[in-house]
């Protein structure tokens, strides 16, 4: 199946306030222009240089949503043109990231990423981490950074039970933490579901879809 055809299948397959965002991590920019040639805009990296190395060889229309673990080192990299930054895990990243977006003058917007598979491998917040973070003073001190939502990763499982569990219960956390109120928290988008989950995860309330493989093949 050609990569427009692929997109146009998972598209078809989306609610209508479901994003498809392409994961392009490894791809080459050749295979990225197929894929916006098809009509595609949001495209995900896990790889801060690799973004930074893309960027410039595509359309200006397009969001880059950075979905793979942060180190603070790497913000200022991408921090004039960075649509999404799907992975924030602590403080100490949220601050550098409003550090770096008010240098260039601009309101960075984010997601929490929440912990919810059983993998210790993932990074992210736990719920009550996450709770404390938007409750605390501290984000009163970051007016270029703006929390857009949650992100999290089901566990590497083929129990779809199991996934939907954890979809399920990021989506119950989303439901109690949008109705905090400060000025630069407003909730609106649920970053969870890749190739393998995305049906179940659309299901349990994504906004935003994760999905690589599906689109280009499998990873290089």
């Amino acid at each position: 199946m050609t990569i427009a055809a692929s997109i146009q299948q998972i598209e078809g397959q989306l609610p209508a306030q479901t994003k498809l965002i392409a994961v392009t991590k490894t791809k080459p920019v050749a295979l990225l222009q197929e894929a916006y040639d098809a009509g595609c805009r949001r495209f995900g990296e896990n790889k801060v240089q690799e973004m930074v190395d893309k960027q410039p060889q595509l359309p200006p229309d397009v969001e880059w949503h950075l979905i793979g673990h942060l180190q603070t080192n790497k913000v200022k990299y991408m921090a004039s043109f960075v649509s999404l930054i799907h992975s924030v895990d602590s403080l100490k990243v949220l601050q550098e990231i409003n550090k770096q977006a008010a240098r260039h003058d601009r309101v960075i917007d984010c997601l929490l990423q929440i912990h919810i598979a059983q993998e210790e491998t993932k990074f992210g917040f736990d719920e009550s981490e996450a709770e404390t973070l938007l409750q605390s003073g501290h984000l009163d001190q970051l007016p270029n950074i703006r929390i857009l939502g949650l992100m999290g990763m089901a566990s590497n499982t083929d129990d779809e039970a199991k996934i939907r569990q954890e979809f399920r219960g990021l989506k119950q956390l989303y439901d109690r933490l949008s109705g905090m109120q400060r000025a630069n928290v407003a909730f609106q988008e649920l970053s969870m579901g890749m190739s393998s989950d995305y049906l179940i995860a659309i299901e349990e309330g994504s906004t935003m879809v994760r999905v690589g493989s599906a689109i280009f093949g499998t990873r290089n």
